[in-house]
């Protein structure tokens, strides 16, 4: 049975679809069957991958307007593409209109929720990239969820987007779904050179601990990223020794023991999210 990993982050600039590209990638090498689902109209997960959005025939935008008209799922070799060992569900511009469509559904909450339940015996871990906004395709997601992953990029406002994402989580556990937790937070695009990083990196994990998991590994800032993303590739097979390869690779290990974990014991969630997001201040570099 998959464990669905949402991940999710209201600003943009965090790394977010690299980082379902690269775990995807890094789950796969280490045996995992991987789906990875591109649930943002920008269809940057798509694209990553090497597929032009409009030439699959089939995306996330059909599927999720076939329920809204209430239509069966189609057979899953109408709509999943294979990718160097890991399945996609790619996604076009199409979503967007789908989106202001939900607002008219009754029950449209639900869709992406039931398309993935015909998938989760088939794979271990279904990833979901989302877009960089809370808006109807946010909470579709965070209820097809088992768990959230949250990339924080730890620049000067970058983590003020934090807030508002975890009232969202919090609203939907309570009128949703009760099982989702928060796989925790992971530290992206990290300067470990400058005293801005160390500050609100220090700063998060203060905010949060023992409240929030924050992952152990952090992925770093590294130029070979943009590389693979410029020619459609994880960072793991365009450069597999390069310092953001290797931190991703420890991170996939750390996410899966810990789930594996979490899965077996079936720990409810107990990880409240009213909590204060500290930010650091302009010119405060005395620490």
């Amino acid at each position: 049975m998959a464990q669905v990993i949402v991940c999710c982050a209201q600003k943009g600039g965090c790394a977010k679809t690299v980082t379902v590209h690269n775990l995807s990638t890094a789950l796969s090498q280490m045996g995992k069957k991987i789906l990875a689902v591109d649930f943002d109209a920008q269809a940057s997960l798509t694209i990553c991958f090497g597929i032009e959005p409009r030439t699959p025939s089939v995306n996330i935008a059909h599927l999720m307007d076939m329920q809204a008209q209430d239509l069966p799922t189609p057979p899953k070799e109408d709509f999943i593409l294979h990718c160097s060992g890991i399945d996609l569900i790619p996604s076009s511009s199409r979503l967007s209109a789908i989106s202001e469509m939900l607002r008219h559904e009754i029950g449209c909450e639900r869709f992406l929720s039931n398309i993935l339940s015909t998938l989760h015996n088939d794979y271990d871990y279904i990833i979901v990239d989302t877009g960089p906004k809370l808006d109807n395709l946010s909470v579709n997601a965070l209820i097809a969820a088992d768990q959230l992953l949250i990339p924080v990029n730890p620049q000067f406002l970058s983590t003020a987007g934090l807030q508002p994402l975890l009232e969202m989580i919090h609203k939907v556990r309570l009128r949703f779904n009760p099982k989702i937790q928060i796989a925790g937070i992971l530290l992206t695009m990290c300067e470990q050179r400058t005293n801005l990083c160390k500050i609100i990196s220090s700063q998060i994990r203060d905010a949060y601990s023992g409240t929030i998991p924050i992952f152990e590994n952090s992925i770093p800032m590294n130029v070979k990223v943009g590389e693979s993303v410029y020619y459609a590739q994880s960072v793991l097979d365009y450069a597999p020794t390069s310092k953001a390869a290797c931190a991703y690779k420890r991170f996939a290990v750390e996410l899966d023991q810990k789930l594996s974990l979490a899965q077996s014991t079936s720990a409810p969630a107990s990880h409240s999210t009213q909590v204060r997001v500290f930010i650091a201040k302009k010119g405060d570099d005395s620490q």
